[in-house]
Parts: structure tokens; C-alpha cells; sequence
């Protein structure tokens, strides 16, 4: 059946692929898993594709409801009732709207409330009231109850384009009217925002974009979530807060063991929002993986923000003289483990992906998601979209951040479809090192902080150049939203 489905305006390019997500994880039947791997979506009459309002085909009304509780992007789902370019074609849209669809929800033992949205303008009080009042053609026989209604109707109205509001193009105006049938609880990002949170470090991962993550890689109570990189837990809170179980490890002891002091650490962090606390985070080195040989197939999810060198470059054990052949491996004495900080040694980031993809190949179940970030530097509007591939994995989704005119981030989604072997192992070696030559110009060039940080456009022109000829933004900013 089709549903309005109406989006936060935000994170464009996150939305469908957190829906298509959610479906998946709440399909009741084989049959309705199949429905969802290949989600239906059209626009409304007049509509650009990054306009909040969008019409998805779903199995049922209980997945429909379950995937807008649990998501984080989804304003609203309905079940519409009509539409039209004005007042009096939407009166005719909800008339011909067969009755034994409607009339369920009108007994007069039934309470509702009619609410009131619009998208690119601001109505006042007076024209909601106004605007409820003529629907009075629709046979209400219920009790209106503004606090806790059985049944909520949404009477929902764009603006046309003719106002330079930044927002995507509508041509003409349009209306809706339907009864909703779930939304997103934006009431746990207040909750969990990381101003608030007690243990924070440098690339702390955004509450939104965390649990995003979590709906991304279908996580569910009882399932296992690994996070290589774990930083603070920023991504491991989201998970846990779903219900999941949890682990984690990084290369730094100081952040996993320490933090800064008893009651401000990684551990701290999930007791003040009462979670159940990690498995065990570990301090590892994702270039050198700590589990024993012939291990398998352990995590149900693997979630991460890979250390790409924007903001915290990645490291791997070794040293420079190590590394170098300058000195051999050597053993820590018993006595001086305790204080003991190993040294380490530049990671690069097309080194880092190949490792995470070999550790999610070998340790995630068949069906398992691996889901994380990888950059991509934008040259003259020019996007590079070759991916890190891996013959274990599907790639299902890619949802692009643009962070800057010459830097984005991509969400990758991937799901395990092959079993891990020998031969796979190869494959995905030689892979890897197409996928390293396609990327050495980022290595010629410098790293990736460079590239970010220092466009082409100021080394020629200078700094403050640049800056008196900045063009004014556009109308509509797009994926910058």
C-alpha cells in the first residue's frame, strides 16, 4: 500500500536509505522481504526530489508504523486520504476516498485531533483553526481530544516556489490531508546530544548521525555490534540504546583503559544514560587483529568512523625505527606494562578500509552489515564514486554529507553475502590494490587533510581573494542541508 511519507528536511541523501533499512528489519514474511528490498518511491505532483514529502509502497500498516517509531529522519507516515492543488480539490480528493477506508476511524466512540503543518511558509494560529474548520465535510462522530487522541489527522500544505526561502523547488502548491500512522521520537537526540555527555574527544560522533548508523546496520535487542575504532562510544550508545549488545576496541589504551579519570571514560558514558555496558573494549590494532586464527562470524554488525585523516589521522603499531628496520620486535618487561603506551606509525586510509573490510569478512555473520564512512574529495564539481569493494560484500546504500565544496563523506552500507574463504581472501587483495592505485593521487598531492583544507582556489589566488569574491549562496543549498 502507498503512504505519504514526510522527512525532517535534513540529511537529504540519509532518507530513503534509512527507510528501505527499516522495512527490511521489520518485514514480517518472506514475502514482505521481498517487498522491501526493492522499495517503490514517487514524488507528488510538482515536486523536487529533495522535497520532504514522498509516497513509499510498504507490505503493511504495522511495518509502515514501526519503521516511522523507529527512525530518525521521518517526520510522518500517512495514510492519505487526499491531495490537491487547492482547498476545493482536496475536498473532492477526501469524498471519493472510499468509505470503508474511512469510516473505521470516525465512530463516535473514537477520539481524534486534526493537526496543522505547512513546509516553506508559517501560518498563524487563526488560519490553522480556519483551515480545520473546513473540513467540517468530513463526518467526524468522534470526541476531539488534544492530549492523548486515539486517531491524529494531519492537514499538511507546501508553499510555491515563488518565495526565496533556500528550499527545494515546489512548483505549485499542494495539500494533504491523511491519518497518521507513525513518526520518528526526535525526543532521544535532545537526550543523548553530545554537549551534554559526560566523556567527549575530538571525532565523538554526532547523536543523529550515530543512531542513523545503528538503523543502517538493522540493529536489534540481542544482537552483537563491534565497533573497531571506538573512540569515546559514541556509535556503541546508539547501539546499546536499541537493545544491543556491544564491543569495541582502539588502538589508544589512554581512551579505552583511562579517559580522564574513574568517572569520566568511555564507561561512564553509558552509565549516565543507564545502558547496559560493553562486552569488553580492547586495546587492538585493527592493522594487526587480535583474534585467534579460525574465529569467525562472531558480530552481527560492524559499525565505525574509520580514522581517514581529517580530522585524526590513523596509526597502526610500529614506530618509525621499527618500521624502518632500524630496531627488531621487542617484548614489554612484566614490570613496566602497566604504564606501557606502545608506539606507533602512520595508517593510511586506502590501508585502514582494506583491513576493515578483511576483519568484516571474516568475523561478520552471513547477512551482516558492515557500515561506515569513507571521504571523498571533490574536485571542479566532480565527485570520485569508486568505492572500496570486497567479493563478501553487497554494497546496498551510499548516503553522501557534503561537508564543504571540496570535501564530502559517504555512508557506506554493506551487507555480507559470501562466506569468507581463502581464495575470497585473495580476490580481495588483489582488489585492493586496483583500489590503492585508482587512489594515489591523494598520496601525490599530500593526504586528505591537505586536500580539505587547502582548495586549489586560495594556493592561486590567495586567501583574501578568495574571500571578496565569494559568490552569495544559492536559493537552495541541497545536500548542504
Amino acid at each position: 500500500m502507498w503512504y505519504l511519507c514526510m522527512f525532517y528536511h535534513r540529511l537529504l541523501d540519509y532518507r530513503k536509505a534509512e527507510v528501505e533499512s527499516l522495512a527490511q528489519l521489520f518485514a514480517n514474511d518472506e514475502e514482505d522481504q521481498y517487498k522491501t528490498q526493492r522499495l517503490k518511491w514517487r514524488l507528488p505532483l510538482h515536486h523536487h526530489p529533495d522535497s520532504p514529502f514522498h509516497f513509499v509502497d510498504l507490505p503493511s500498516e504495522d511495518v509502515a508504523r514501526n519503521v516511522a517509531n523507529r527512525s530518525i529522519l521521518v517526520k510522518g507516515m500517512y495514510e492519505l486520504w487526499g491531495e490537491g492543488g487547492s482547498y476545493e480539490e482536496l475536498e473532492e480528493a477526501i469524498r471519493s476516498y472510499p468509505d470503508e477506508r474511512k469510516l473505521p476511524y470516525l465512530e463516535p466512540d473514537s477520539t481524534f485531533k486534526i493537526n496543522v503543518d505547512t513546509f516553506g511558509k508559517v501560518i498563524s494560529l487563526q488560519e490553522q483553526t480556519q483551515r480545520i474548520h473546513g473540513l467540517s465535510y468530513i463526518p467526524f462522530k468522534g470526541r476531539v481530544n488534544l492530549k492523548s487522541p486515539e486517531h491524529k489527522f494531519w492537514l499538511m500544505e507546501t508553499d510555491d516556489y515563488g518565495v526565496n526561502n533556500g528550499l527545494p523547488p515546489i512548483v505549485q502548491r499542494r495539500i494533504f490531508f491523511g491519518r497518521e500512522i507513525g513518526g520518528a521520537d526526535r525526543k532521544l537526540l535532545p537526550t543523548y546530544q553530545l554537549k551534554s555527555r559526560t566523556y567527549l574527544g575530538p571525532t565523538a560522533m554526532d547523536a543523529e548521525i550515530a543512531f542513523l548508523m545503528a538503523n543502517q546496520a538493522l540493529v536489534t535487542p540481542g544482537k552483537l555490534v563491534y565497533d573497531p575504532f571506538v573512540g569515546t562510544g559514541s556509535i556503541l550508545i546508539a547501539a546499546a540504546h536499541f537493545g544491543a549488545m556491544t564491543m569495541g576496541a582502539d588502538i589508544d589504551i589512554r581512551v579505552v583503559r583511562d579517559g580522564r579519570g574513574p568517572d569520566c571514560n568511555v564507561w561512564s558514558n553509558f552509565k549516565q544514560y543507564g545502558l547496559p555496558m560493553p562486552i569488553a573494549l580492547l586495546r587492538a590494532d585493527n592493522n594487526l587483529p587480535p583474534w585467534r586464527t579460525g574465529l569467525k562470524e562472531v558480530f552481527d554488525a560492524i559499525i565505525c568512523d574509520p580514522p581517514y585523516g581529517v580530522r585524526a589521522g590513523g596509526r597502526k603499531s610500529g614506530g618509525r625505527k621499527l618500521m624502518k628496520g632500524v630496531v627488531g620486535p621487542y617484548t614489554v618487561p612484566d614490570d613496566k606494562r602497566t604504564d606501557h603506551i606502545p608506539s606507533t606509525a602512520s595508517y593510511s586510509l586506502v590501508e585502514c578500509v582494506h583491513d576493515l573490510l578483511d576483519l568484516a569478512g571474516r568475523m561478520l555473520v552471513m547477512g551482516g552489515r558492515l557500515v561506515f564512512f569513507y571521504p571523498v574529495v571533490r574536485e571542479d564539481d566532480n565527485v570520485n564514486n569508486s568505492f572500496p569493494e570486497h567479493p563478501c560484500f553487497q554494497l546496498i546504500a551510499t548516503s553522501e554529507q557534503i561537508l564543504s565544496s571540496r570535501y564530502s563523506r559517504v555512508l557506506l552500507t554493506m551487507v555480507k553475502t559470501s562466506q569468507y574463504t581463502e581464495e575470497i581472501a585473495e580476490e580481495a587483495r588483489l582488489k585492493h590494490k586496483d583500489f590503492k592505485e585508482n587512489h594515489l593521487k591523494w598520496l601525490e598531492d599530500g593526504n586528505l587533510h591537505s586536500a580539505v583544507f587547502s582548495p586549489s582556489d586560495l594556493q592561486v589566488n590567495g586567501a583574501a581573494d578568495a574571500k571578496t569574491s565569494k559568490e552569495p549562496k544559492p536559493k537552495y543549498r541541497g545536500k548542504y542541508v
